[in-house]
């Protein structure tokens, strides 16, 4: 039975992945450290999700309340359960938080990394799919983003962050003979979302009819990628660990090109859409008007994200496909029944 340790699980797509594979033949072992950088209700309530799935459905399930920046404690749960696959989700999210608590992005996002690799050296992990994000993109301005462009100028400490996990992995992929599979996430969202990103905070806003704050009186667009599509590409790369890609011999500069076990998918619905066009859909969903406030942009933020998921389609024979009327509809149906509106 394939051993899958998967980090990050009382998170919004931890949450969900873990939730899919207890529905096959998996030894799933969860950690997570449950910080109060959201609601910790909801994290628990996810964590309970899973235990009763995971009693319903007979699965091999093991969690730990741990955090990836103690190396004693990550290295006594992988050497007792011998993982197979790890999937490292674990990560200090939100690019605005990041320019208020910079540091928090180094413990979690860079030394947590850096005992999962060093555990994944150890242990002779056969794949490690990691979470990397859009913002790595920064200030790129070619539309759509491929995993081929620079990403050489990031402008907040979290794309800092990712852009420092891709590099790493890359580095230990190299020198251990490690598969390593980075994954820039696009704006994913859906049911059991987190309460920092703007569908949950515009769907809050407009049921207590509370204005939304809307940055560059409205110019954003955003390539918004349904969590279910998220899971089904992930579980896809499970069993189809990162291989050595070299097109030209003479080109090792971009992420198609390595010498290396080691590939980048971006993870996006390639279609983004206008903010909003965004909110006007949650409007119609919930049939109440927005309230809206526009400002300046922000630091840190881009104006769009755009992905092109060719790669992972070739790869997986897979890409993202959810309609965003489609995961509209499902995120507000379980937004009303889990915050008990009528």
């Amino acid at each position: 039975m394939k051993r899958i340790l998967i980090t990050g699980v009382a998170g919004f797509i931890g949450f969900h992945l873990v939730k899919r594979l207890m529905k096959d033949d998996f030894y799933l072992v969860g950690i997570d450290n449950i910080n109060d950088y959201y609601d910790i209700n909801l994290k628990n309530q996810r964590l309970k999700n899973l235990e009763i799935f995971s009693k319903n459905n007979n699965s091999n399930w093991k969690f730990f309340k741990s955090d990836l920046v103690d190396e004693k404690a990550l290295r006594l749960i992988f050497y007792e359960y011998k993982p197979d696959v790890v999937i490292n989700l674990a990560a200090q999210a939100g690019v605005r938080y990041s320019l208020e608590n910079p540091r928090e992005y180094i413990y979690s996002n860079i030394v947590g990394f850096m005992n999962i690799l060093e555990l994944c050296k150890e242990n002779k992990v056969k794949n490690l799919i990691y979470a990397s994000s859009s913002s790595v993109y920064g200030l790129n301005k070619k539309i759509p983003f491929l995993e081929k462009h620079p990403v050489n100028h990031p402008i907040s400490i979290y794309a800092s962050s990712k852009i420092s996990n891709e590099l790493m992995a890359h580095t230990y992929s190299h020198l251990f003979n490690i598969p390593c599979t980075g994954l820039r996430f696009f704006t994913v969202y859906g049911p059991w979302g987190r309460p920092d990103m703007a569908p949950m905070i515009f769907t809050k806003a407009i049921f207590s009819k509370s204005p939304i704050e809307i940055f560059n009186h409205g110019n954003m667009w955003r390539d918004f990628t349904y969590v279910d599509d998220v899971i089904e590409s992930i579980i896809r790369l499970i069993n189809n660990p990162a291989k050595r890609i070299i097109k030209n011999k003479l080109d090792i500069e971009s992420s198609e090109t390595s010498m290396a076990p080691n590939e980048i998918f971006n993870i996006g619905n390639n279609n983004p859409i206008k903010l909003l066009d965004f909110i006007e859909i949650l409007e119609d969903e919930i049939g109440i008007k927005a309230i809206k406030k526009y400002r300046e942009m922000q630091k840190g933020d881009v104006e769009k994200t755009f992905a092109d998921s060719t790669l992972l389609s070739e790869k997986t024979g897979f890409s993202p496909k959810t309609s965003i009327r489609r995961g509209i509809k499902e995120f507000i149906s379980w937004y009303k029944e889990y915050y008990r509106i009528n």
